[in-house]
C-alpha cells in the first residue's frame, strides 16, 4: 500500500486531499500543527464514512524540524498544501517566511526519505501580478515578487513555488515535483470551518455585503482541486508541469444572481461602480484587500492543460457555490 504525506491535514484543500486519498486506498499520513483538532479530522472523515485505520497524524509545523522526520517515515509521495492563508491583510513575514521555509524544509526531508514524487499547492496568486498586465494567463506567466503592488500573500505563494522549482534544480531533481495553481477555491468544507475562501461566498449568502462589488474570480471547488493533486501524483504526464485550475470566471453580479434565484435572499440586488467600490473599502477591511482588482478580469480559464495531461474533469463553478451556500446555510450563518 503507497503511503502519502499530506501537510495541512485539517486545512480546507488538505483534507479533502486526505479524504479522497483514503477512499482510493493510499495510506496516508497527516500533519498538524495542533494535536488538540486531531478528534476534529477523524470524526469529520468518519461522517463521510470514510475508512480511517491507514490514516496516521503528527505534529510539526512549517518553520520548526522536530517531526518531520515521523511524518514523513515510510512515504512515498509528498502532498505540501499547507501554507499561511487569510484575508486580512497581514505583514510580509505572517506569509513570505512561513510559506519559503515550509517549502524549502518539506522537499529536505522529502529528498532525505527518499519520496518518489511531491506535489504541491500554490495558487494562481503566483502568475497574476506579471508587469505585463493583461486578461488571459497560463502556467507560462510568473508573478513578480518585486512588483510594486504585488500583495503579500501573492509575494509568498510565487517565492515558495520558486523556491521548489529551485531547489529540484540545484539537488539534481532528487523526485518528480508538480504543481496545482488554483484560482478561488470553493465548495463544502468537510469540517465546521468554512475556510478562509469561502468567505468570498459567504458575505454575499448572509448579506454582509450589502451590493456587488466589480470584481471577478475564477472558481474552481475544493473537491476538484483534491482531485487535481491526486491525478498528478499518480500520472508521469504532470513531472516538472504547474496546473492552473479555475472552471469558470464569475463577477460577483453574476454569484449575487445565482444565489437569489435559488432562494438565498439576503445576496445584493445592486451593483455598484468602480469608484464607489473603491470608496467603500476605505470602510471595510476585506473590501480594501479587493481594491487592486477592481474592475479588472484575470482569468486563466482558457488553459486546459489540466484537463488535456491529467484528464481533469471539474464541476460547475455554479454547483460548488450552491453546494457551500447551502452548507452555510445548514450551519445556521443566515440570520
Amino acid at each position: 500500500m503507497e503511503k502519502v504525506l499530506v501537510t495541512g491535514a485539517t486545512g480546507f484543500i488538505g483534507l479533502h486531499c486526505i479524504h479522497q486519498l483514503l477512499n482510493q486506498g493510499y495510506s496516508v499520513n497527516g500533519s498538524l500543527r495542533s494535536p488538540e483538532r486531531k478528534d476534529e479530522i477523524f470524526d469529520a472523515l468518519k461522517k463521510t464514512n470514510t475508512p480511517t485505520e491507514n490514516l496516521n497524524l503528527y505534529t510539526f509545523n512549517l518553520t520548526e524540524d522536530d517531526g518531520w522526520d515521523e511524518g514523513m517515515e515510510g512515504c512515498d509521495y509528498l502532498l505540501h498544501v499547507a501554507s499561511p492563508i487569510a484575508l486580512q491583510n497581514h505583514d510580509e513575514n505572517f506569509f513570505v517566511k512561513p510559506a519559503v521555509a515550509g517549502v524549502n524544509r518539506a522537499l529536505k526531508f522529502a529528498k532525505k526519505h527518499n519520496v518518489k514524487k511531491v506535489v504541491l499547492t500554490s495558487s494562481v496568486a503566483a502568475i497574476f501580478d506579471t508587469i505585463e498586465e493583461k486578461q488571459y494567463y497560463d502556467e507560462n506567466d510568473w508573478s513578480d515578487p518585486d512588483h510594486p503592488t504585488i500583495s503579500h500573500y501573492s509575494k509568498s505563494k510565487t517565492l515558495a513555488e520558486k523556491a521548489a522549482w529551485d531547489f529540484v534544480k540545484e539537488h539534481d531533481n532528487p523526485f518528480e515535483l508538480a504543481v496545482i495553481n488554483p484560482a478561488l477555491v470553493t465548495g463544502p468544507t468537510l469540517t465546521g470551518d468554512l475556510g478562509e475562501s469561502n468567505k468570498a461566498i459567504e458575505m454575499v449568502v448572509t448579506g454582509k455585503m450589502p451590493v456587488a462589488i466589480p470584481i471577478q474570480f475564477g472558481f474552481v471547488d475544493v473537491r476538484d482541486v483534491a482531485s487535481a493533486h491526486i491525478l498528478a501524483l499518480q500520472k508521469d504526464s504532470s513531472n516538472g508541469q504547474r496546473f492552473a485550475l479555475a472552471e469558470k470566471d464569475l463577477w460577483y453580479k453574476d454569484i449575487a444572481k445565482l444565489l437569489k434565484d435559488n432562494g438565498f435572499n439576503k445576496a445584493p440586488t445592486f451593483s455598484v461602480s468602480v469608484w464607489m467600490a473603491k470608496f467603500l473599502a476605505n470602510f471595510s477591511k476585506e473590501l480594501k484587500v479587493t481594491a487592486p482588482f477592481l474592475g479588472r478580469v484575470r482569468s486563466v480559464s482558457k488553459t486546459s492543460k489540466a484537463k488535456d495531461v491529467l484528464g481533469w474533469n471539474p464541476r460547475s463553478a455554479e454547483e460548488s457555490i450552491l453546494d457551500v451556500a447551502n452548507q452555510i446555510k445548514e450551519m445556521g450563518l443566515i440570520k
